[in-house]
């Protein structure tokens, strides 16, 4: 019987289709072709959500059996008002009816009674809006993050904590020092214990880190502190992130070079600005996508098991 460990779906579906990759559907209106009828200056119509579903279910359709998870981003939904969410739950449920994991990318982070209705809105079987991970953030405290745990525990999902993020300014609060660590470290370290009580029959943890493809040094000392915790990673492609800065955290697996999801969104979706017609989109589309996955799968794949620090399963 499969298991319903998040990182054990996550790395099982990896190793099966040979690479690690993300794709994130984050739906920019003005670039998505002009056949789908979004209206950047009509926002919330009943014509703009469909379009903006049509547009990702496509993307998603495209992605099944290629990749093992997509990422939509909330605040792209959310400006849809509340046809943008009712979109986002149909996407999620046809994303996951093709057997893709999908990861909310949605930040969450509060305390209380306010952090347990976040956790009910996404990660039980219940959920109108059920999705396999959540990014989540844990600058309120670790107390904040209590209700989150005790969703993925119950709810075998996954969690993906803000750490070092990709964006340029990341370091302004998260490299500041504190009793001889910089902040980043600080949260994987408070992680630490959490992610051990939930590693899977792969040797992998639920509970993981946001570890973006611009810091990859950064990315390595995060990985000695969480040698079990799958990473998400950000910034490869469009922001920057070089191929090999976004394996810097991975570590030789059963068969693959393994640990982590490595996302992609606007410079897969998006790469080419000049196709404004929808078969040119798709066509450029499907060729990003599968140069990308062969991208990752060389990667993966280029690491004997047999190589010296192996992770331990």
């Amino acid at each position: 019987m499969a298991s319903k460990h998040f990182a054990d779906r996550f790395i099982a579906s990896a190793r099966q289709l040979k690479n690690p990759l993300c794709v994130g559907l984050d739906p920019h209106l003005d670039l998505i072709p002009d056949e789908f009828g979004v209206r950047l200056d009509k926002p919330n119509s009943d014509r703009t959500a469909q379009g903006v579903f049509e547009f990702l279910r496509l993307v998603v359709d495209e992605c099944a059996n290629k990749v093992p998870v997509v990422k939509p981003q909330i605040a792209f939904f959310e400006q849809l008002g509340w046809r943008g969410l009712r979109v986002l739950e149909q996407l999620t449920q046809h994303a996951r009816s093709l057997g893709l994991l999908v990861v909310l990318d949605a930040k969450r982070g509060d305390i209380g009674s306010t952090a347990e209705a976040y956790a009910r809105s996404y990660l039980y079987p219940e959920s109108p809006c059920q999705v396999d991970a959540l990014t989540v953030n844990p600058y309120l405290g670790v107390d904040s993050l209590a209700p989150f745990l005790k969703a993925a525990k119950l709810g075998e999902t996954g969690l993906f904590v803000l750490a070092k993020t990709s964006n340029r300014g990341s370091g302004e609060f998260q490299d500041l020092f504190s009793d001889g660590a910089r902040l980043f470290q600080k949260v994987a370290r408070a992680l630490r214990a959490h992610a051990d009580a939930l590693v899977g029959m792969s040797g992998w943890s639920s509970i993981g880190i946001v570890a973006g493809a611009t810091f990859p040094a950064d990315a390595k000392e995060l990985r000695q502190t969480l040698p079990n915790s799958l990473f998400l990673i950000p910034g490869f492609g469009a922001q920057g992130g070089q191929l090999q800065s976004a394996f810097a955290s991975f570590l030789p697996g059963d068969a693959n070079l393994e640990g982590g999801l490595i996302s992609s969104s606007r410079g897969i979706l998006f790469g080419d600005a000049s196709a404004s017609r929808t078969e040119d989109w798709r066509v450029a589309f499907r060729s990003r996508l599968q140069l990308t996955v062969n991208q990752l799968s060389d990667v993966v794949q280029g690491v004997s098991s047999q190589m010296p620090g192996a992770h331990p399963k």
